[in-house]
C-alpha cells in the first residue's frame, strides 16, 4: 500500500520559511517523480512543483519561482518543499505526489497516481 505522508506545516508570518517533507512508503521511490500542489478554500488545486526521480530536473509555478526549491533523498524516500519569503497569499494545503514520470504536463494532478493526506501552511501578514 503506497503512503505519502507531509509534514512541517504551521502557521508562520509573512517573509518567513517552511520546509516541507513527504515521506513515501510501499513504492520504488527512486524511479518516482514527485510533486507538490496546494489548495487553498475555494480554489482548485495548484501546481507548486515537480522533480524528476533523478532530481536533475525541477519545474515550478510561476508564482513559485525563486521562492520555493524541491529536492529530494532517494535514500530517505522523502521530498521537500524549501519555502521561502512566504506571503499570506501562500496559505493553503500542501499535497505531495507521485508520478511514475515527468511529462510536459508536469503541472496537470491527472499525472499523479498517489497522494498525501496534506498539511496546513498558513501565512500570516
Amino acid at each position: 500500500q503506497v503512503q505519502l505522508v507531509e509534514s512541517g506545516g504551521g502557521l508562520v508570518q509573512a517573509g518567513d520559511s517552511l520546509r516541507l517533507s513527504c515521506v513515501a512508503s510501499g513504492l520504488i521511490f527512486s524511479r518516482n517523480a514527485m510533486g507538490w500542489f496546494r489548495q487553498a478554500p475555494g480554489k482548485e488545486r495548484e501546481f507548486v512543483a515537480a522533480i524528476s526521480w533523478s532530481g536533475r530536473v525541477t519545474y515550478y509555478g510561476d508564482s513559485m519561482k525563486g521562492r520555493f526549491t524541491i529536492s529530494r533523498d532517494n535514500a530517505k524516500n522523502t521530498v521537500y518543499i524549501q519555502m521561502n519569503s512566504l506571503k499570506p497569499e501562500d496559505t493553503a494545503i500542501y499535497y505531495c505526489a507521485s508520478a511514475r514520470q515527468i511529462t510536459d504536463t508536469y503541472y496537470d494532478t491527472r499525472q499523479y497516481n498517489y497522494w498525501g493526506q496534506g498539511t496546513q501552511v498558513t501565512v500570516s501578514s
